[in-house]
């Protein structure tokens, strides 16, 4: 049973949809330290790519229709669990990023979140311990 449960689904690679893949590189690649590779181009355009590491997948492509985001958009939404969430904070500040305070929630996560150039709101988060410490601190 649990091997035919397991053949239902391998991984699942959110795509991305994008004003402007080269833009949008930044926050993927310099920001986040992911790998570009498989890129996709259309009249010396880029239209795709991937971005990865060794754990995650994700696949960007052009944004069908206008290149302006629509109003009341809000897209995708991606919640991530950073090695070092101060890090990770400072490097997105120092690109130019509009990141918030990290905030300790009541729900047992401390939180910041940043808005990438495509508009996305993205949320780095790490368990809180009960004694209010991070479980990963810097």
């Amino acid at each position: 049973m649990d091997q035919e449960r397991s053949v239902h689904v391998k991984s699942c690679m959110p795509v991305i949809p994008s004003a402007d893949l080269e833009k949008s590189l930044r926050f993927w690649v310099e920001g986040l330290g992911l790998t570009m590779d498989r890129p996709m181009r259309q009249d010396g355009r880029l239209i795709g790519c991937m971005v990865h590491n060794e754990h995650l997948y994700f696949w960007l492509n052009q944004r069908a229709g206008t290149p302006i985001k629509p109003e009341n958009y809000e897209g995708v939404r991606l919640y991530w669990a950073p090695r070092d969430i101060h890090g990770l904070r400072a490097r997105l500040e120092r690109l130019g990023y509009a990141v918030s305070e990290i905030t300790e929630r009541d729900y047992g996560q401390t939180e910041f979140f940043v808005t990438d150039d495509d508009g996305y709101s993205h949320c780095f988060g790490v368990a809180t311990t009960k004694g209010g410490g991070l479980d990963n601190p810097r």
